[in-house]
């Protein structure tokens, strides 16, 4: 797999978990959510000028999640994230949770999102320079 675009570290706390002692789904994609939001900044799709400005905003249309391995309190992890393509109407993002400590992959999340001109819901094209931003193609553990 290529280098990441992104990474965001994170150490596991009592709260991301649910009764049985792993972290909780939902935690896993508030991660990626966070991830997703920092490395777009970071890579220039300007979400703020977007929304402010234009009232245009990118949406999410599909989550696929594949959990393999759980994360447990205390844990250091990191959120590797790409851009994995993007067509016309639609930019598709990936992401990975690892535990460095042993390089175990927990869980993989695929997002497509597309960019929408609010209040009419209207779907508009994704901007080239966004497209530009797509990694070589990724091949996961799984």
């Amino acid at each position: 797999m290529t280098a990441p675009q992104f990474s965001l570290p994170y150490r596991v706390m009592y709260y991301d978990t649910d009764m049985g002692g792993v972290v909780h789904n939902l935690a896993y994609l508030r991660w990626v959510e966070e991830a997703r939001t920092k490395m777009s900044e970071a890579l220039g799709m300007d979400y703020v000028t977007l929304a402010r400005e234009k009232n245009q905003h990118c949406v999410l249309v599909h989550h696929d999640v594949t959990y393999l391995s759980p994360a447990l309190p205390f844990d250091d992890v990191v959120v590797n994230g790409w851009v994995e393509r993007a067509e016309n109407a639609s930019i598709y993002f990936l992401f990975e949770v690892r535990r460095p400590s042993d390089n175990t992959l927990c869980v993989i999340v695929r997002q497509r999102l597309a960019l929408v001109q609010m209040p009419q819901g209207r779907v508009l094209r994704i901007p080239k320079e966004w497209k530009a931003l797509a990694a070589p193609a990724q091949t996961s553990d799984h």
